[in-house]
């Protein structure tokens, strides 16, 4: 489902990026073929200096489909940043990719806090930021972060998904799968 960033996964993952229902989302935008290959490469070096931590998501058969990141990693936090290729879009990938990215952050990886920023004027990505229960608004409790994303004017809203709220949604997530896999046995 993940695996590292990788340069011959690139033809694929810039024809994907560049779709115009996917480009503007990007983080790290590319205008040609060539510079993706730099960006790439750039993205590589900066994660052995422990600056981001990136990986290329797969589809079933081992396609590359889109990317899932952690960038400015300060103090065992940072900021995740996803995007998958339209023709993937609604089909299932992003909570799988991100159960997986989470897991490792967490759990091998010494990551503390995952903040999300999501545009105010985008509702539809707040309303599945706030649906998600371990998902907090951290506006008020990292007002720092908040003021420090916010700095050019009111644009964002900062999420928290901290290490601790994770871990408790998985245990309960299990538990209620397990319950629920035993009562259809009985």
């Amino acid at each position: 489902m993940l695996k590292k960033r990788d340069l011959h996964d690139s033809y694929v993952l810039y024809e994907l990026m560049v779709h115009p229902d996917v480009f503007p989302f990007v983080r790290q935008k590319a205008y040609s073929y060539e510079e993706f290959l730099f960006l790439t490469k750039q993205t590589i070096e900066a994660e052995e200096r422990g600056e981001l931590i990136s990986r290329t998501i797969l589809d079933e058969w081992g396609n590359p489909i889109g990317t899932i990141n952690l960038f400015d990693i300060q103090e065992g936090a940072g900021f995740l940043g996803t995007w998958l290729g339209k023709p993937y879009h609604g089909c299932g990938y992003n909570k799988p990719a991100k159960d997986a990215f989470f897991h490792e952050l967490f759990y091998e990886l010494e990551i503390e806090t995952i903040f999300m920023r999501i545009r105010k004027v985008n509702i539809r990505s707040m309303k599945a930021a706030e649906k998600l229960p371990y998902v907090t608004l951290a506006n008020e409790t990292r007002k720092h972060v908040y003021e420090q994303i916010n700095a050019e004017g009111n644009i964002y809203n900062l999420y928290e998904i901290s290490k601790d709220q994770y871990t408790l949604h998985t245990l309960r997530e299990g538990t209620a799968y397990h319950e629920h896999h035993q009562l259809k046995e009985a």
